[in-house]
């Protein structure tokens, strides 16, 4: 028997190869070893002999008469020297054998999966794995290229392998399909990349206990990318966007293969969205390919703006929160931080100067305006990408296309808005939006006074539905004066309804009881504030608001049906002035005077006397959102119980977005022939009463 070297084992891949000498000692001895110029062992056995190389002594023996070497001393030739022949240039790293082909490595890949699942060999398995759990990046330390990185042929055969046998990678082949799908593929050339796109797709279709796993692994990448992705050894850098696209090119692919696939895919969306202790460059990255998602699953419209909305409302809600804990040098501090400038800064800080930043030996104090900032920044870009988002459909879309938009974010706001106390910016996409056309306008208004009529909403949901409608008819630009008088008239309907129902059983004022009745006079009293123009005869006959601030004093006159709905409801039983918000009933009462309307500091001297009276059911002691909507403030010895000025479409601060909204609000304009002076006073103190600190001088509860 002859006797053979050791097989080599090739680095690249693992896997082991036969050895040259067991190649020669297989072959017939005489063809190859006939001549030297026949054999390429004669060029190896020459250049022996030139480096002075001679063989083993235990190898030496007699030759037959043809010059060969005994059998014997066949076997014992060590040849070494084969490790000094050039190879392919294809092959990276020095791995000490050609490549090998597609067909062989597509054989081998089947062989070791096989033997691995029915359990009698996995060491071709693990090797195979071990080729995709390298990261080549590994291969650049200290200028030397390591060994022990697969080259990009030898990959993607082995790619090429799995996906012929992709049938048969169950749940036994788990470890495999994990090392891929966690292996380096985003900064390849684009032919693997497109490779590996086939593979996840294939691999979801023929398993779908991975379509989970893969959807994951993607969907991480659609925030902020970890260092180094895209630039790998041997590749050209892949910029950021590109990498977006190519993930994006899997998702699409997986999608419109699988039937199942969007289904699957809106939860991970939902799971994998950025904490709250992300970075603003993550949330605003995350958002912007969200949105993109929406382009080839347009089926997770509603899931995909939902999920965006839910998490912009609590960011919103939280900065309100940790603003009522600066005073107003840190507020300045703070707004001025995330002017336009410093947000394109923020997004693009690198990791360097986001360690710096989030190192241990900050103060607790420099930590926490920190994270304020970068919670605006973080509001402001998402907010700016969804009025980007929304945008061209009202812009350029059809009546239905409007519509039916319209009718998503109403969704959103009756779901997640309306429902969430402190909310500040994330309403101004209904807003602005709701006021693209009068159709819309009216749709709005329509919506939210539906909610304020219905007596089978909860009365906090109703309150807040009245907030909303009259900031939105005080403050929108785009608001006609019809609109104004029909809600107005509307309101003090419903006002006069509410005090048939209320007043035989009232005793005094009590919010806990009269809630829906006090916060209809309260936005009664806003819009008055705001609209008082548009509410007076002149205005009613078709003056002008210019037109009107030029009339005189004695000639701004109102019709009856603003008289009489504000009359009968501030000298109600009920005592509204007592119960609304100090804020708005002493401006109400400064402006009507000046006007002629009504004269009611009168009631405002004795309600300084009246000791409130709380009829609190149990029902409302057991409803935590009352402890949330309602600010509790000292009358005399009294403890009583007053709305809080919250009107949600006040001036938007948000630096970046703003621009989306500066025409949309009416800003505060003082009465024709009033002192100016003391009223832009008194008017700043009224219009920032809902602006990020709050000016009531209170408490909340």
């Amino acid at each position: 028997m002859v006797a053979l070297a050791t097989p080599s084992r090739n680095p690249a891949t693992g896997i082991r190869q036969p050895s040259r000498s067991k190649m020669l000692a297989t072959s017939s001895p005489v063809p190859i070893l006939k001549t030297a110029k026949e054999t390429p062992t004669a060029g190896i056995k020459h250049k022996m002999e030139d480096m002075n190389l001679s063989l083993s002594p235990s190898s030496s023996g007699s030759s037959d008469g043809e010059g060969l070497p005994s059998p014997r001393k066949r076997a014992r030739v060590q040849f070494k020297e084969v490790e000094m022949v050039s190879f392919d240039e294809r092959v990276q790293g020095n791995t000490g054998a050609p490549e090998k082909s597609a067909a062989v490595v597509h054989e081998e890949v089947r062989r070791a999966i096989q033997r691995h699942i029915s359990g009698t060999d996995s060491e071709a398995y693990d090797r195979i794995k071990e080729i995709f759990s390298v990261d080549p990046r590994r291969g650049e330390e200290d200028g030397m290229f390591s060994y022990d990185v697969p080259t990009h042929t030898t990959l993607r055969y082995h790619l090429l392998g799995l996906l012929s046998n992709v049938a048969s990678l169950d749940r036994s082949c788990n470890g495999l399909v994990n090392a891929v799908l966690n292996s380096v593929w985003l900064g390849r050339d684009e032919s693997y990349v497109k490779l590996y796109i086939r593979f996840l797709g294939n691999l979801a279709a023929a398993q779908g206990s991975y379509l989970g796993p893969v959807l994951k692994m993607l969907v991480t990448y659609l925030g902020e990318l970890p260092k180094g992705t895209g630039k790998l050894p041997g590749y050209a850098p892949v910029l950021v966007p590109e990498i977006y696209t190519r993930v994006h090119m899997a998702l699409r692919h997986i999608v419109h293969l699988i039937p199942s696939g969007s289904g699957s895919l809106s939860p991970v969306l939902s799971m994998q969205f950025p904490f709250d202790t992300d970075s603003p460059k993550a949330n605003i990255a995350y958002t912007q390919n969200l949105i993109r998602v929406i382009g080839y699953t347009p089926e997770l419209q509603a899931d995909i703006l939902a999920l965006l909305t839910e998490k912009i409302v609590k960011i919103d809600v939280q900065i309100q929160v940790d603003m009522d804990d600066l005073d107003d040098e840190e507020e300045e501090e703070v707004l001025h931080a995330v002017s336009p400038g410093a947000i394109v800064f923020g997004e693009d800080d690198d990791d360097d100067n986001a360690s710096v930043v989030s190192d241990d030996s900050i103060d607790t104090e420099s930590r926490r305006i920190k994270t304020i900032k970068d919670n605006v920044l973080k509001l402001d870009g998402m907010i700016d990408s969804l009025f980007e988002y929304y945008t061209p459909t009202f812009a350029s879309g059809t009546l239905d296309d409007k519509e039916n938009t319209l009718d998503l974010l109403l969704s959103h706001f009756q779901s997640i808005i309306l429902p969430t106390y402190r909310s500040r910016h994330s309403q101004f996409l209904l807003f602005h939006f709701s006021q693209s056309s009068p159709d819309l306008v009216d749709r709005f208004t329509t919506a939210c006074i539906e909610i304020v009529f219905n007596k089978l909403q909860p009365a906090i949901t109703r309150q807040s539905a009245a907030a909303y409608l009259a900031s939105f008819v005080a403050r929108g630009a785009h608001i006609s004066g019809e609109i104004v008088r029909d809600v107005f008239g509307l309101l003090g309907g419903h006002l006069r309804d509410l005090r048939d129902l209320y007043e035989p059983s009232c005793r005094g004022p009590d919010l806990r009881r009269y809630g829906p009745f006090y916060s209809t006079a309260q936005a009664l009293l806003y819009i008055f504030c705001f609209r008082w123009r548009d509410l007076t005869t002149a205005a009613t006959e078709g003056d002008s608001i210019e037109q009107v601030d030029e009339l005189e004093l004695e000639d701004i006159t109102f019709p009856p049906m603003v008289k009489e709905a504000l009359h009968q409801t501030i000298y109600s039983k009920l005592n509204p002035l007592k119960v609304c918000s100090p804020a708005i009933v002493s401006e109400f009462a400064r402006m009507s005077q000046h006007l002629n309307l009504m004269y009611v500091f009168s009631i405002l001297e004795t309600n300084k006397r009246i000791r409130m009276t709380s009829f609190r059911n149990l029902s409302a002691l057991a409803d935590p959102r009352f402890s949330i909507v309602e600010r509790e403030t000292r009358a005399g010895d009294d403890l009583g119980y007053q709305l809080d000025a919250y009107f949600p479409f006040d001036p938007y601060q948000l630096p970046r977005s703003r621009h989306w909204v500066e025409a949309d609000y009416i800003h505060w304009r003082g009465i024709p022939g009033d002192d100016q002076d003391e009223s832009d006073s008194e008017a700043d103190d009224f219009e920032s009463d809902d602006d990020l600190s709050d000016e009531t001088g209170t408490d909340e509860e």
